[in-house]
């Protein structure tokens, strides 16, 4: 996949020569590879950073659990230092 847009933008940019408008066509196009394409194929791919042998999905798993971990760390942090505040907003919640 990403052979075929560096090879697709090299050949907007020769034909940007002629008019810029196929320059700005190539930026566009290195622009939604770099939002989209990159992290959609790199998740899809096995034995990439994850290093697992079943595949991305335990990367992905273990990205989930990490920013889950940091999250519950945060809450508790916050509970501890401001008890009348978390309290509150646990009635809130309740009811």
């Amino acid at each position: 996949m990403g052979t075929m847009v560096i090879s697709g933008t090299v050949v907007l940019v020769i034909l940007g020569f002629g008019n810029h408008t196929w320059w700005l066509v190539a930026v566009a196009l290195l622009f939604v590879y770099m939002q989209y394409g990159r992290s959609g194929t790199s998740a899809s791919s096995p034995g990439g950073p994850s290093g697992g042998a079943s595949g991305g999905t335990p990367g992905n798993y273990r990205a989930y659990r990490d920013r889950r971990d940091k999250q519950a760390r945060w809450d508790r942090r916050y509970r501890r230092e401001r008890p009348l505040e978390s309290r509150r907003q646990s009635r809130e919640r309740k009811g």
